[in-house]
């Protein structure tokens, strides 16, 4: 790739170019050589590209809120903040994250265990209901399997009866904030707290019993300030290393898409994020609880993962 000389370097060449000596020489090929060199390593070695996948690179993570970048050596970014990302180099491996599970672990935060076991945890992100909970909820019951859902606070209002069905069937139900806001631009604690601790009391009001402490960032966006509050408010921090475009009401992936990055990319220690709100999701679930079952997965609840 060619870059244009700055004006300071162009300016350099017009000065030299009158310079009759020896040394105007000399000095104009070091000047050259110093600032044109010094240039292509930046530029060469500090631009992001772009993560590498096992399929289509736009496939990683939850797609929208993916800002995950390599660098030119392949190693991992040195990224504390920014929206949650992930990098699949290949099916059945655990992916790189946007922050190394031990610099997560300083928040007591995760994204997947560091286990060779064949282990998965199940979670959801509910934000609104439209009728597909129910049959998840159903095939998790048929198949013994203890999920987190992460919900907003007007879920907690809106869909009481449900919230009491997944406490009552061993479901843990973890925080998503009220407002579902991008809580990486919330700076002050006052304003961090009152977004969890808003869905704390409704769901003390609904259940009587008080909130698990887990917390999921709206989108995966987050700050390492915001870790630090949610730490300091006695949270756990989840994000993912497994997941799809599930998320569209209108534009719903088919079943064979589904089975594809679920079994195709599942690994283990795998933290899964799934949508209550995908009809695909509430149409496969108990022929997805089935093959990771055949597959010799044990689905655990994350309490195993955080205790």
């Amino acid at each position: 790739m060619k870059h244009k000389p700055s004006h300071y370097l162009h300016n350099t060449i017009l000065f030299m170019q009158h310079l009759r000596k020896p040394v105007g020489f000399l000095l104009l090929f070091l000047t050259a050589y110093i600032l044109g060199t010094g240039a292509a390593y930046l530029t060469g070695h500090s631009s992001p590209v772009s993560p590498v996948s096992s399929s289509n690179s736009s496939d990683t993570g939850q797609i929208a809120d993916v800002s995950h970048h390599l660098t030119q050596t392949g190693a991992i970014a040195a990224s504390a903040e920014g929206s949650w990302g992930l990098s699949f180099q290949e099916d059945g491996q655990t992916p790189a994250g946007n922050a190394t599970m031990e610099e997560l672990a300083r928040y007591d935060a995760f994204y997947a265990q560091d286990t060779d076991e064949k282990v998965l945890y199940l979670t959801f992100d509910a934000g609104y209901e439209n009728g597909n909970t129910e049959p998840i909820l159903d095939a998790l019951k048929k198949h013994n399997v203890s999920a987190t859902f992460f919900v907003v606070g007007t879920y907690i209002e809106s869909e009481p009866d449900l919230i009491r069905r997944m406490v009552e069937e061993g479901h843990t139900v973890g925080n998503h904030t009220w407002h579902h806001p991008d809580m990486s631009q919330i700076a002050d604690m006052d304003s961090f707290k009152k977004e969890i601790t808003d869905v704390e009391d409704a769901f003390l009001d609904v259940t009587g019993h008080e909130m698990t402490r887990y917390y999921r960032p709206p989108q995966g966006k987050y700050s390492e300030s915001n870790l630090q509050m949610a730490k300091e408010l006695g949270y756990k921090t989840f994000f993912w290393s497994l997941a799809y475009v599930d998320w569209y009401e209108d534009d719903q992936p088919a079943k064979e898409e589904a089975f594809d990055k679920l079994l195709g990319r599942i690994h283990p220690g795998a933290i899964v994020l799934l949508h209550s709100t995908s009809s695909t999701n509430a149409a496969i679930m108990d022929e997805l609880l089935t093959k990771w079952e055949e597959m010799g997965y044990q689905i655990s609840p994350l309490s195993e993962l955080a205790e």
